[in-house]
């Protein structure tokens, strides 16, 4: 029987993850990176069998996919990851021109929500492929960012400009958590292969937990190819991120899906259909 395929968003808020599976725990399986919009087509095209994916994709693909229980990205307020960066305060830019990256699908949606229910602000938005080095382009006002490189701006301001951790911004306009990725598997791999998707499953979830058992060996093994300091980054893995998919973050979670539904950025609100894995 062929190795399961496992899609791995290689983003510092995975990184205990992908410790551990740099440590063994990608034995016996088909390991493929990507960034989020990667991995959310892939596994739509039937070219993976598991994967970490924005949260917004669950809900448009709902029919195909089902979640892994237990395991998620989210937070509970600021994320430090998901950043809008702009020339303009943020009450200004109605009308005004905001660069979406290309890299993402949730943050997009979530964008929308907050500048539509928070600021009752209809923007006009450019999807393009936008650099930490050069933030804003010369045609927009703002740009939003996510991950990795959403990270070093948070870390590397300029005074110039205003940024708005999203994160932030969904806690002061719902009051809830915010669930920005999920595992989820193909509903009929999931059907054909339980054993399978049961030990896809434990990796992860078991990866998860053991990866963060050895933060700091995780951290040290990150510092050689990212552009951080050790300690920004153990105040970003646990204190900021968290992987639990409890109830209270399922609640945040259907909030968010009622809100993008209420915008039309999802057709409707989806039954949150949970794996089999116990």
């Amino acid at each position: 029987m062929p190795c399961p395929r496992i899609g791995h968003i290689n983003f510092l808020n995975v990184l205990p993850l992908g410790w551990s599976f740099q440590n063994g725990a990608a034995e016996g399986i088909d390991l493929r990176k990507g960034v989020p919009a990667e991995m959310n087509a892939a596994i739509c095209r039937g070219e993976l069998d598991v994967s970490n994916v924005s949260s917004i994709l669950y809900a448009r693909h709902s029919d195909e996919l089902v979640i892994l229980p237990e395991v998620c990205v989210s937070t509970d307020g600021p994320v430090t990851s998901i950043l809008l960066v702009s020339r303009l305060p943020i009450e200004e830019l109605n009308d005004a021109r905001i660069v979406l990256t290309a890299q993402s699908a949730t943050s997009h949606c979530l964008l929308k929500i907050i500048l539509h229910d928070g600021y009752a602000l209809q923007p006009r938005y450019d999807v393009r492929s936008i650099t930490p080095e050069n933030p804003i382009p010369d045609d927009a006002a703002a740009s939003l960012f996510i991950g990795d490189n959403a990270l070093w701006l948070y870390h590397h301001r300029q005074p110039e400009l205003h940024y708005y951790d999203l994160g932030a911004e969904w806690k002061k306009l719902t009051g809830k958590k915010m669930v920005y990725a999920l595992w989820v598997a193909n509903r009929q791999f999931a059907k054909q292969h339980p054993d399978q998707l049961r030990m896809a499953w434990r990796r992860i979830r078991s990866g998860l937990r053991d990866g963060f058992t050895h933060k700091d060996e995780a951290i040290k093994s990150a510092l050689r190819r990212k552009p951080f300091t050790y300690q920004q980054l153990d105040a970003y893995l646990g204190p900021v991120i968290k992987w639990d998919l409890t109830p209270a973050y399922l609640e945040g979670l259907q909030e968010f899906y009622r809100r993008a539904a209420a915008s039309h950025l999802i057709d409707y609100v989806p039954k949150l259909n949970m794996a089999e894995v116990k």
